[in-house]
């Protein structure tokens, strides 16, 4: 019996098909009644209790409305099991749609469903975030930290960006002033701090008729809310319509909760460095993707540090 296998009898389940085999590892379930999405979450990342805390706080978002893919229960009455590989089991209501788009691929529709589509998902965020401080915290709450240290410290949350491997020397010394500009920013920001999504990438939100849903909380923590926005633009940057998208994400947005613009540009440029590092922990060095993160990176970098 596979691990899927294992897991989907936990919940009475059967597996249709696998949906995502990367970090975690995702299939659609069949429960007779409906269908879900089956989680095997990848060991060593993040422990049971923060699973459980992720599982808590968007069975809170789906009780409140928000369109969200919220825990389901397994027959023993538990949102988290660990297979007799060790390895954490969850499920999760099934999210109707398609997503946004994916990385490195321009967007599609007409601008004008691009620019409401980015609209709906400012103000989705904000609601979130609204939401989400109206919440009293178990004790037990455990989530990664995406504050100043988890984004610029010695050891950031995904890794030492400005240590990438294939960095060249000018190349790193960039990244380093942009480490140290970053750092500055950020002792000074208004941004307000509180759980985000932290990872909301086209492939996590999903277009339903009548509105946005976003799922794939995993990389979920404590951290500046306006960092959500950065998330989004940064795959946006490239876009040749980039700075009408990024005032209606804005503009979505700032209709729920006040926001800057300009700590969202540097918000933009540290999710661009925190994707350096991450591909440096993940990926083989010659793959394709370190590169393209890495010139990213520099773009923004020298963008917001005027290095021409």
């Amino acid at each position: 019996m596979t691990e899927a296998e294992e897991a989907a009898a936990l919940w009475g389940g059967r597996i249709l098909r696998p949906l995502r085999l990367r970090e975690n590892e995702v299939y659609e379930l069949d429960l007779g009644d409906r269908r879900a999405a089956l989680r095997l979450h990848r060991q060593g990342y993040q422990s049971s209790a923060a699973i459980r805390s992720e599982l808590w706080w968007c069975s809170q978002l789906g009780r409140k409305g928000l369109p969200v893919a919220s825990p389901i229960d397994s027959r023993a009455g538990a949102a988290l099991e660990t297979l007799t590989t060790g390895r954490s089991a969850s499920v999760v209501t099934w999210v109707n749609g398609q997503a946004l788009g994916e990385a490195g691929v321009p967007l599609a529709g007409t601008l004008a469903e691009k620019l409401a589509q980015h609209r709906a998902l400012g103000a989705l965020l904000a609601r979130i975030h609204s939401a989400t401080d109206l919440l009293a915290l178990p004790e037990w709450f455990q989530r990664p930290s995406w504050d100043r240290k988890g984004l610029v410290g010695e050891a950031p949350f995904w890794g030492r960006f400005w240590d990438h491997p294939n960095l060249n020397s000018a190349e790193h010394e960039v990244l380093i002033a942009a480490r140290h500009w970053l750092d500055a920013m950020l002792r000074r920001s208004r941004s307000p701090l509180g759980l985000i999504h932290a990872d909301v990438l086209r492939e996590n939100v999903f277009v339903q008729t009548g509105g946005l849903a976003l799922i794939d909380f995993d990389d979920s923590g404590f951290g500046y809310r306006w960092y959500d926005l950065g998330t989004v633009l940064s795959q946006d940057l490239y876009q040749p319509d980039y700075a009408q998208l990024r005032a209606a994400l804005l503009q979505g947005y700032g209709q729920v909760l006040p926001v800057d613009g300009a700590e969202v540009d540097a918000f933009t440029l540290a999710r661009t460095l925190a994707s350096v590092g991450w591909a440096a922990t993940r990926l083989p060095l010659d793959h394709p993707v370190h590169r393209s993160h890495i010139d990213r990176a520099l773009m923004m970098s020298r963008r917001l540090l005027g290095l021409g």
